[in-house]
């Protein structure tokens, strides 16, 4: 099977992570789970426990990429049969405001971003597995009243746009049901 990237996205509780551990799954034996969480305080902890709990260490490959995911995600599909990136708005706050955070505008900050996000894509085509993107979809709500929370959410919904444009295939979760949205994209007729 040739190289095929997927996006899951949704809000909070929408069921994305277990629709793309089932997805992933049901295309290998073999499964690679990229974490991108960073364990800075017990509550994290409590959340990755939950999400290694569903995972049978018999079917998946653990990798953690807090950073330099690209390398990461270039391992994982030589050792697995599909990946799991669990997920791109972690991994893009990581990059934001982890260490060696990009300065600048907004607009300076995402070109950083999407740079990162963009060496991803390329390892993903080029690992020739399935690899499945989990997001939050975070700009649905009002609009944040402080700078950084606009930033933030400005910044992911221009990397799920990124991602979204590579992929194969986009689902969209809500209450555990995952829509194809690609399948139900509008398209321009080509002039």
């Amino acid at each position: 099977m040739p190289a095929k990237i997927v996006l899951v996205t949704g809000g909070a509780r929408s069921g994305k992570s277990e629709f793309a551990e089932k997805y992933v799954l049901h295309y290998g034996a073999k499964c690679a789970y990229i974490a991108t969480a960073e364990i800075l305080d017990e509550e994290m902890a409590e959340r990755v426990r939950l999400h290694k709990a569903r995972r049978p260490r018999t079917r998946w490959i653990n990798f953690e990429a807090p950073y330099n995911a690209h390398e990461v995600l270039c391992e994982a599909a030589q050792e697995a049969d599909a990946v799991l990136f669990d997920c791109l708005t972690l991994y893009m706050s990581n990059l934001l405001y982890g260490k060696n955070a990009p300065q600048g505008t907004t607009e300076e900050k995402a070109q950083v971003v999407k740079a990162e996000i963009a060496k991803l894509i390329e390892a993903a085509e080029a690992g020739g597995k399935i690899t499945v993107f989990v997001t939050n979809e975070v700009g649905a709500g009002i609009v944040p009243e402080n700078a950084m929370a606009r930033e933030y959410r400005d910044i992911a919904g221009w990397v799920n746009q990124q991602v979204a444009d590579a992929a194969d295939s986009v689902f969209y979760c809500v209450a555990g049901q995952a829509v194809d949205m690609k399948k139900l994209a509008f398209k321009f007729e080509e002039e």
